[in-house]
């Protein structure tokens, strides 16, 4: 296995966000992560990177590198793990001041200290790769929501990460826009990338997930196969999140 998880916590004081979560994914896989609001995907996916430092839990990656956050983490296994993975936000939280362009060098230059001149030529590739040729040069105001979305997808690209996170990637999206960032985010499954997505698109999920994850109140509830989470649920709780989903003229 790429990376495996086991007994993630994460409190916020007295709040138990997460509960000993446990989960694995292998290189070029798909995890989707789906549940209702509240229900600890996010903080998962921001513990997953340290956004959130998790309060415990074992990570072990297929390179030997392992944290075990129920001691004191060193400061460089942290970068190390820090490196390993692009994430994409439901926000965008593209630089303003900065063009299309310089949001997807910023990271290879100043946090990697890449060559600049090799840094901007995969910039424009990737900006092309993700249907913004034309726009590398325009500001996040001059930009769609789609197309700021698409920005930062070149830009956790452009670091070259082993695993790619995405937060609810379209939420912050009118529905019509919603299309043009789960299109590039399928080209990307489509070449192999590791990911592991938070997303209310159930049908994408199903789609393009090797596996799914449903969560509720900090647990995973249910997990397996697209067929078996999302098409044949077992558990009652994910039977009663999917109905409500799926069928919402119904309530």
């Amino acid at each position: 296995m790429y990376l495996t998880i086991k007994g993630l916590a994460k409190s916020f004081g007295e709040n138990e966000v997460l509960k000993n979560i446990d989960f694995a994914i292998d290189k070029g896989k798909v995890i989707s992560i789906i549940g209702p609001s509240g229900s600890g995907k996010t903080t998962l996916l921001r513990c997953l990177n340290t956004l959130e430092q998790p309060s415990k839990g074992l990570f072990t990656f297929e390179d030997g590198l392992t944290l075990d956050f129920s001691k004191k983490v060193n400061k460089q296994d942290l970068l190390k793990l820090r490196r390993k993975s692009g994430m994409v936000f439901q926000s965008y939280n593209l630089f303003p001041h900065k063009t299309a362009l310089e949001n997807v060098t910023e990271g290879p230059l100043i946090v990697q200290r890449r060559n600049k001149k090799e840094v901007t030529k995969l910039a424009k590739e990737l900006l092309t790769k993700v249907g913004l040729k034309d726009k590398m040069d325009l500001y996040p105001n001059q930009l769609s929501g789609g197309q700021q979305q698409r920005v930062g997808i070149a830009r956790a690209l452009a670091i070259q990460p082993e695993l790619m996170l995405f937060d609810e990637p379209t939420s912050a999206l009118d529905p019509e826009l919603i299309g043009e960032v789960l299109r590039v985010i399928k080209d990307l499954v489509n070449e192999g990338w590791t990911m592991i997505i938070v997303t209310h698109e159930i049908q994408f999920a199903a789609q393009v997930s090797d596996e799914v994850l449903f969560m509720d109140g900090g647990y995973i509830v249910e997990q397996g196969s697209p067929d078996k989470v999302i098409r044949n649920p077992q558990e009652p709780r994910t039977k009663q999140f999917l109905d409500r989903i799926l069928n919402p003229g119904e309530y």
